[in-house]
């Protein structure tokens, strides 16, 4: 039995702080519990006593003489840990702490004194600040939300005590089952990685919408996500996109935003798909929850209305989905059906005149073709129509095939139209007024079932004690930030392409250098101090000879020395000047949520003003570093455009694959920039590194 078995499945529920006046909280959900056709035993506890929707109320929850799987919290926070301790003293396996007050508010010791007597008796905590949780097992509503939940297989797991309430409002109106609906809340105990890794051994559950404001245990979540059942899929909605909102975020939960770029990606590397608005998540899991999954690419649409069929093939472009176009299977599929002046083209146009007979005809045409693998139906509503032998139709003709493919259907139109989707719904037909909902919801249909090729992570070799080295002598110097040659040495013995270069302290060393390493060569000036060497004069670049070195090391040295009078000089980098290539950044940072995180891009322009990279949680396979690289927008120049040739995808693939491996195995590495990485159709080469590591204080 999973651990959380008892409190989706529970025997017996206390409630603390039930309340004897209608609308009350504590009154709701008493009401909310038995209306639910619950069958376990029903404590309500108020030191008033008495009775309360005939159930006798208990003044304490010592007076109950039975184990008790949950207690529902609904007195004030300053009252609450003194109940919680009662609760757990008698037993009580779990406590889903309605009340507010705690880390939301600042009050973070009270919250962490809540949990630590919590687990002295072993209890488990939801919350606090959660509005409860319905689970159809029990079946149990101990919400203070809407009480006619109706059972179904998607479940909703929400960060907001708000939303999620809202959000059982839509799942009644639309007619939405519902296999569970769980408020997380604060998270003091409970989290949504164990919440999902009791949703993932649910048989109910096919499809779990996920609300999230922030994630402090981001690794654990991911390997839950890496570890569930194919069969389940997961649509998440993340707010806090903006500055602005990961700010109301911090404020409203007491929990971490993150970079909204890098949850997008911990998503996708987990293979999650990423709602952003409200209204697409919904769509999206009714549709899921709704349908069987498409057995090929091919999209057909049928229209009565040229115009809308033509906005919809405009919006399935956009998405990615693949409009069928074999026209001698369209033209022998929709014969039955087609008048003299409609179009076999896809949009298949049955035009104007088709009612809900040609309607039936055309559906199970597209039902039969089994080169056909899912359905757009649209309807314009027309004023002379028998909307309810319409309404009919398509419900029997849907019935008729449920589960052979995917069908959605958009009726377009006033009050008719809108009876007719709301007669779908109740059907668990998904059925749509705006065309873009539907088709973005067919797209969410193909993107949770694609399959996503595993590939193990093999460890690389690299010499780990000079890394060390290398790393203990920047911090028994107190320094965060290492040196360029340091952070480029780090590089070369984790196996990354690093031209030859030498630190010359005189003028002898860099000619010595340079003649060594073979002409042109490059010159740096190194200083902790100095972060921008080119704005204060301390680089030299294409050097021929003696001469020219000589030079060059006079004049980094009198510019730096002139500009940054201060700055504590170690020395010149004296390195192998490479031909021109692709400038592409490699880049790694730690994120609050995740931890090591990888990063990429094209260089200049691309990354100062564009922002085109891409993130992706370290360590990362080489088949999903290959979707990384391929997400960004100028990935074409990378495989060559206007004559140029495709540059060494394979050797970039290379170098984020052991920055990945070398930021996750030494935790030391705060930050790292290779900037850039010079690519070539033959190569990749390291021009310039920074590295920022850690400091204990």
């Amino acid at each position: 039995m999973h651990p959380l078995e008892p409190l989706f499945n529970p025997k017996s529920v206390a409630i603390i702080g039930a309340s004897h006046h209608e609308g009350k909280i504590g009154n709701i959900i008493v009401r909310n519990i038995i209306s639910s056709g619950y069958k376990g035993k029903i404590y309500p506890v108020n030191p008033k006593g008495g009775e309360i929707f005939g159930l006798r109320v208990y003044k304490s929850i010592e007076e109950i003489n039975d184990d008790i799987d949950i207690a529902i919290i609904v007195i004030p926070a300053k009252f609450a840990i003194d109940a919680i301790s009662k609760a757990a003293r008698n037993g009580a396996k779990f406590a889903i702490v309605i009340t507010s007050g705690f880390s939301e508010v600042g009050n973070i010791k009270g919250e962490q004194k809540m949990v630590e007597v919590a687990k002295k008796y072993g209890m488990r905590i939801l919350g606090p600040n959660v509005f409860g949780i319905y689970s159809a097992k029990a079946p149990i509503n101990a919400t203070f939300g809407p009480a006619n939940v109706k059972k179904g297989n998607i479940g909703v797991i929400s960060q907001s005590g708000a939303l999620g309430i809202a959000m059982i409002g839509r799942a009644v109106e639309d007619n939405m089952g519902l296999s569970s609906i769980i408020s997380i809340g604060n998270k003091a105990d409970l989290t949504e990685v164990e919440i999902l890794s009791y949703l993932f051994n649910d048989d109910i559950t096919k499809v779990i919408f996920l609300y999230i404001e922030g994630l402090e245990n981001g690794r654990e979540f991911l390997q839950i996500i890496k570890n569930k059942p194919e069969e389940k899929k997961i649509i998440a909605l993340k707010a806090g996109r903006s500055r602005a909102g990961a700010r109301a975020v911090s404020s409203h939960t007491g929990s971490l935003a993150g970079m909204d770029a890098i949850f997008d990606a911990a998503f996708r590397q987990a293979g999650i798909l990423r709602a952003y608005s409200l209204e697409d998540g919904l769509n999206w899991v009714t549709t899921i929850a709704s349908s069987p999954e498409p057995k090929g690419r091919n999209v057909v649409i049928i229209t009565n209305g040229g115009g809308l069929g033509v906005v919809t093939a405009d919006a399935c472009e956009k998405y990615g989905l693949k409009l069928y176009d074999d026209m001698e299977v369209l033209k022998r599929t929709f014969k039955d059906v087609m008048p003299e002046f409609g179009s076999y083209k896809n949009p298949v146009d049955i035009t104007g005149q088709a009612g809900s007979k040609e309607y039936e005809v055309a559906l199970e045409r597209a039902f039969e073709e089994e080169s056909i693998h899912s359905i757009i139906a649209l309807y314009c509503e027309r004023g002379d129509a028998e909307l309810e032998e319409l309404k009919n139709t398509l419900i029997k003709v849907h019935k008729k095939y449920e589960g052979k493919k995917p069908a959605l259907y958009v009726i377009f139109g006033g009050e008719g139209a809108s009876g007719i989707i709301s007669a779908l719904k109740k059907n668990k037909i998904p059925a749509f007024s705006d065309v873009e909902d539907a088709v973005s919801s067919m797209y969410a249909l193909y993107k949770v079932n694609e399959r996503r090729e595993e590939e193990s992570i093999q460890q690389i070799k690299m010499d780990e004690e000079k890394i060390e080295a290398i790393i203990n002598s920047a911090l028994e110097e107190g320094r965060s930030r290492l040196l360029n040659n340091e952070a480029k040495e780090i590089l070369k013995i984790a196996g990354l392409g690093v031209p030859p270069f030498y630190l010359a302290r005189h003028i002898e060393e860099a000619v010595e250098y340079a003649e060594k390493i073979g002409y042109p060569v490059a010159m740096k000036i190194v200083s902790e101090d100095i972060i921008h060497k080119t704005d204060v004069g301390g680089v030299a670049l294409d050097l021929e000879n003696k001469r020219e070195v000589i030079e060059a090391y006079e004049a980094i040295m009198r510019n730096c020395k002139t500009n940054v009078p201060k700055a504590r000089i170690r020395g010149i980098e004296v390195t192998k000047m490479v031909p021109k290539g692709t400038e592409t950044i490699v880049g790694a940072t730690t994120d609050p949520s995740f931890g090591k995180v990888v990063m990429f891009g094209l260089g200049g322009i691309y990354v100062e003003v564009m922002k085109d990279v891409s993130f992706r949680i370290a360590p990362v396979s080489k088949k999903e570093i290959g979707r990384m690289i391929r997400e960004i927008n100028s990935y074409p120049i990378l495989a060559g455009i206007r004559g140029e040739g495709r540059k060494d995808i394979n050797a970039i693939i290379d170098a984020i694959y052991r920055v990945g491996m070398l930021v996750d195995k030494f935790k030391e590495i705060n930050e790292l920039d290779i900037n850039p990485l010079v690519v070539y159709e033959n190569g990749a080469k390291v021009i310039d590194a920074r590295m920022v590591i850690k400091v204990e204080k």
